[in-house]
């Protein structure tokens, strides 16, 4: 999730052919939105040089359509388009039971900078409609060893939740991160993740954050837990060829494996 700033201000806009903008909010109400940054987890897709600190950042959010008929129509989202070696990665929607992902085919607007889609299917009365966007950027600021992210979550809506989710890189060592977290207040699942949750966000209400970390590792976390991967998978063929393979290190690599496809 980011896993990867500083946000510009974000609008969300449903729009439909006969309704003003305040009557399509009624229609869909965002009722949980989760934020995802992840500093050096993992390379824009088509990055060639990765000679970079890269930035992924992820939107999940959860809307619910108000109304006693089915909705379809289109949101349009502005994003931090100005932001150093801004690209999209995915966009994609889910179908009613959550059975299905859509990639969804998008329209960028440079000079709104905007992303605009049309939902991929209907969303009966008092339905929910998910979609997710992952972007990817440098605005992280590098002095040697030294990483430092200021991230702002300005809310472009009245939202029930927020979950904005720091996850630090592999290796990543002397992490800081404000507001400052105590473990109680902290919900993320795992040592290396910081999660703030808050409830009846207004629109307009602003989130900053600033993260700093120390890091001489050049390769992005995802390469490393794939490396990870790979060695448990050799250890375990090596370990079975000679008979010597108990039941419980059988155990403990497939628990380890599920961490691992876990935390990716």
């Amino acid at each position: 999730m980011n896993k990867y700033i500083l946000i510009v201000s974000i609008l969300l806009a449903f729009m439909f052919p006969s309704n003003t903008l305040a009557e399509n909010e009624s229609l869909l109400s965002l009722e949980e939105l989760s934020i995802q940054v992840m500093p050096e987890y993992t390379y824009h897709p088509n990055d060639k040089q990765k000679d970079h600190v890269p930035l992924l950042i992820g939107y999940q959010g959860s809307m619910v359509n108000n109304t006693d008929h089915p909705q379809i129509g289109k949101i349009e989202i502005p994003l931090p388009m100005k932001e150093k070696d801004f690209r999209i990665g995915y966009v994609a929607d889910y179908s009613n039971d959550l059975s299905k992902a859509y990639e969804i085919e998008y329209i960028i607007d440079p000079v709104k900078g905007t992303i605009s889609w049309t939902t991929s299917e209907e969303i009966g009365p008092k339905e929910r409609y998910k979609f997710v966007i992952e972007y990817y950027s440098e605005s992280i600021k590098v002095k040697r060893d030294l990483k430092t992210l200021q991230y702002k979550f300005k809310s472009f809506a009245d939202i029930d939740l927020v979950n904005v989710i720091f996850t630090t890189p592999d290796k990543a060592e002397k992490v800081k991160i404000t507001p400052i977290l105590s473990e109680k207040n902290n919900h993320g699942d795992e040592k290396n993740t910081y999660s703030y949750l808050f409830q009846h966000v207004k629109a307009g209400e602003e989130k900053n954050f600033t993260l700093t970390y120390e890091r001489s590792e050049s390769k992005p976390t995802s390469e490393l837990m794939n490396s990870q991967t790979k060695k448990i998978k050799d250890e375990k063929s090596n370990r079975l060829a000679i008979g010597a393979f108990s039941g419980i290190s059988v155990l403990s690599i497939g628990a380890l494996l599920f961490l691992i496809r876990k935390r990716k």
